[in-house]
């Protein structure tokens, strides 16, 4: 017996100095290829200064060790590192977690990653790789058919063909193994193990969605978000039973919604917006009873939303905008308790809202705007005490606002603009919803006084009362509103005087009571203000002087007392004001500075001796919200560079080349005056009249967008022949902001004061090998052309 003990322990001690050894050969490799990998980066930033064989790899930054002292795990994102994905990590044969991701490397995914047999999760999202889609992905499919047959046809390169949809594609790993000694085909298509892959964002791949992809069967996780694919998505998608997540947002995917996904059972969030897609929500995604997120915003998607939507029992993000959805929305929307965010806006739907959008208490944002949606908001929103934003403007809801929403303890938001809500402002009590920051409420049929309570949103940043009927004075409480940025009550029945509480709202910089029935004198106190940019009080029946201490209000850029009855001198404003007006019984008309905008013209002027363009903000009578685009010429009467158009010319023009939502509605607003001033620097761009030389029904606005496909590089399309002396891409970039500035969305169009920010950047012209960089006037590097704006996970503010 003791001699048996004996043995047996020695068989233990033989057995642990064989792990140990092999342990530490593992060690030695997988050390050997780390410094492989750190030899093929660049590390500027001392990241991987701990990789020294002064120490095991186990103790090295960013790496992970089993109890045998593997490498199983590798984190090196965001560590600011660039070059190739090193090739070398292929050798660390217990790798079952890589993640290189946020930093700069680039070229393509190598091969040899398909060594990595224990690889589960795959991280490379977020650097700037290229290729088509990892190609060896690509060749999966070859890989399981050679498997199959003979050796010699192994090492073939068969045609790409999709795998067989039974049993995952058919593909083991006992199979892939399975292949002629000594190939060493640039595959990962035996990384079927893997179950996390993300290979998104800022990475671009040439090419579409390989079908093999369909054959990983245990991905849980696959995001392909931004990289640049095209093409379809692949119906073998189907078969990852196993995805609980899909994420293709951010590419150029085109055609229908394959309805083998509604077989991914697993699946909880799936995103496919920002793409091209067509058609319309395949019924099979009924089956997804774990859907909690669905996002299918800004395609080309039409029909109807399906009611099976409104049935999904997990459905918590719902995100449709930006479509071409017609019919009602679901009317059990809401019904399964758990719904949180809800955007269907810029679609075409009518009907009414659902009556169950917050039946569980849960509901944060609800976003409906730019539709034809009809009937009352559900009174249940006005005790929906989750509800952060309703964004609900340019519909024809009728009614009233519901009982109770102004009151709400997370209110932050609320847009009921462009509608036909009647009713009055709703009074709160105590302090109202605290966190609210903007109330927009214009262009509706609301009536009476506006209460006293007004003055108890603390935080309200942002207060849109205009084109309503509201009466009664201007409650002096509005002074309490010290984060009041913006306030316009312009196009309403509100009397008596301006109160003097307003100049308490020291952070105003933006106030419109023009077109009230206002009265007596205005308040020398005005002048708190002292970062107000935009003052109007036009169309009242004020009378008096206008107070000499608005003179020293230095922000001002623009004042409006037209048509009132106000008398004495207009005093003196800072150089920064560009527009003041008032009527007198004796004299109407403008006074005040033109605003130069520093264009292209400033420096390429051969037509005349000194600048010949300048643009000035006029009211126009019969449109007074619209700003009007006047030009003026000092060339001594010989105007020799691009054509301007006469006053009447522009009137016209503009009047009936005016923006969509004039057109269907008659309403304007700012939004209306930067597609105005778009359509005036398509004159300059095109030298065509703003109509009429188009074909009938035809403007400069449809005209351009066709010939050119709304694309800034094919600007010589359209481009006055006597523009040639000026370099093409400053015509360009001016052609460029003219687009935004029609754009067919109001939402989408910039602000004025983005538009002269980009107006006065000059683009740099594209620079050719050897060239010299481009230079502004004064010497120094011209700014770059500013970029498109990018989209979001809601629909544009």
């Amino acid at each position: 017996m003791p001699m048996r003990l004996h043995l047996h322990h020695l068989l233990l001690l033989a057995a642990a100095a064989a792990v140990a050894g092999a342990a530490g050969v593992a060690a030695t490799a997988d050390a050997d290829a780390l410094l492989a990998a750190k030899a093929a980066l660049s590390d500027l930033a001392g990241a991987l200064a701990s990789w020294t064989n002064a120490t095991g790899p186990c103790a090295w930054s960013g790496v992970t060790c089993n109890a045998r002292a593997a490498v199983i795990g590798l984190d090196l994102s965001g560590r600011n590192l660039s070059g190739p994905v090193p090739a070398a990590l292929s050798h660390l044969a217990h790798l079952a977690r890589l993640d290189l991701a946020a930093n700069a490397l680039s070229g393509p995914i190598p091969a040899p990653l398909s060594r990595l047999q224990s690889l589960t999760h795959l991280n490379l999202s977020n650097n700037v790789l290229n290729g088509t889609f990892p190609p060896p992905l690509e060749r999966l499919s070859s890989r399981c058919r050679c498997s199959a047959t003979s050796t010699s046809a192994a090492t073939s390169s068969p045609a790409r063909s999709r795998p067989s949809t039974a049993g995952g594609g058919g593909c083991s790993t006992r199979r892939l193994r399975e292949r002629a000694v000594g190939e060493d085909p640039p595959e990962l298509g035996g990384l079927t193990s893997l179950r996390e892959l993300y290979i998104g964002y800022y990475n671009s791949y040439s090419g579409g969605i390989p079908p093999e992809l369909g054959n990983m069967t245990d991905l849980v996780r696959l995001d392909a978000a931004n990289c640049g694919l095209s093409g379809e998505i692949p119906p073998e998608l189907g078969n990852l039973a196993n995805l609980d997540t899909l994420f293709l947002q951010v590419n150029g995917l085109a055609g229908a919604i394959p309805p083998e996904l509604g077989r991914l059972r697993s699946l909880s969030s799936l995103d496919l917006s920002n793409n091209a897609l067509t058609g319309e929500i395949p019924a099979s995604f009924a089956a997804l009873k774990n859907l909690t997120l669905l996002n299918l915003f800004r395609n080309k998607l039409r029909g109807s939303i399906p009611e099976l939507v409104g049935d999904l029992p997990s459905l918590e993000v719902l995100q449709l905008w930006e479509n071409n959805f017609t019919g009602g929305i679901p009317r059990r929307l809401g019904r399964n308790g758990l719904l949180q965010l809800v955007d269907l806006s810029s679609n075409r739907l009518t009907g009414t809202l659902p009556p169950e959008l917050c039946a569980g208490g849960k509901l944060e944002t609800l976003i409906a705007l730019g539709n034809f949606l009809f009937g009352s908001i559900p009174e249940s929103l006005g005790k929906c005490e989750a509800l952060s934003r309703i964004r609900l403007g340019e519909n024809y809801l009728n009614g009233s606002i519901p009982e109770g929403l102004f009151e709400l303890p997370n209110l932050t938001q609320v847009e009921l603009q462009d509608n036909l809500l009647s009713g009055g402002f709703p009074a709160v009590t105590g302090t109202g919803a605290p966190n609210l920051g903007a109330i927009t409420l214009s262009n509706n049929q609301l009536t009476g006084a506006l209460p006293a309570s007004i003055g108890n949103f603390s935080g309200l940043q942002k207060l849109l009362l205009d084109q309503n009927a509201f009466s009664g004075a201007v409650p002096p409480e509005i002074g309490r509103l010290q984060q009041l940025s913006k306030a316009d009550l312009s196009g309403n029945v509100l009397d008596g005087g301006v109160p003097p509480e307003v100049g308490k709202c020291r952070l105003l910089t933006y106030l419109d009571l023009s077109r009230n029935n206002l009265s007596g004198e205005i308040p020398p106190a005005i002048s708190g203000m002292r970062i107000l940019n935009y003052l109007n009080l036009s169309r009242n029946h004020l009378d008096g002087e206008i107070p000499a201490t608005i003179a020293a209000m230095q922000s001002l850029t623009a004042v409006d007392f037209s048509y009132n009855n106000l008398s004495g001198l207009v005093p003196q404003l800072g150089s920064s004001a560009t527009s003041m007006r008032r009527r007198s019984s004796a004299t109407r008309g403008c006074v005040g500075r033109t605003l130069t905008m520093p264009f292209w013209w400033r420096r390429h002027r051969p037509w005349c001796t000194h600048p010949w363009w300048h643009v000035q903000y006029l009211q126009v009578a019969h449109r007074p919200r619209l700003a009007c685009l006047l030009h003026c010429v000092c060339c001594h009467g010989n105007l020799e560079g691009p054509r301007i158009p006469e006053i009447n010319q522009s009137f016209i023009g503009l009047l009936s080349c005016g923006s969509t939502e004039y057109a269907y509605t008659l309403k304007v607003d700012e939004k209306s005056d930067v597609y105005s001033f778009g359509v005036v620097l398509l004159e300059l761009v095109t030298g065509k009249k703003p109509v009429g030389e188009f074909g009938d029904g035809i403007d400069i606005v449809q005209w351009v967008k066709t010939t050119t496909d709304a694309n800034k590089e094919q600007v010589i399309k359209i481009m006055d022949p006597r523009l040639s002396i000026v370099p093409v891409h400053e015509v360009m970039h001016v052609f460029y902001i003219a687009l935004l500035c029609v754009e067919e969305q109001s939402v989408q169009r910039p602000t004025m004061r983005e538009v002269v920010q980009m107006l006065s950047e000059l683009p740099k012209p594209a620079a050719r090998q050897g060239d010299e960089p481009p230079s502004g006037d004064d010497g120094s590097a011209a700014p770059s052309d500013p970029p498109a704006a990018d989209g979001s996970v809601e629909a544009p503010a």
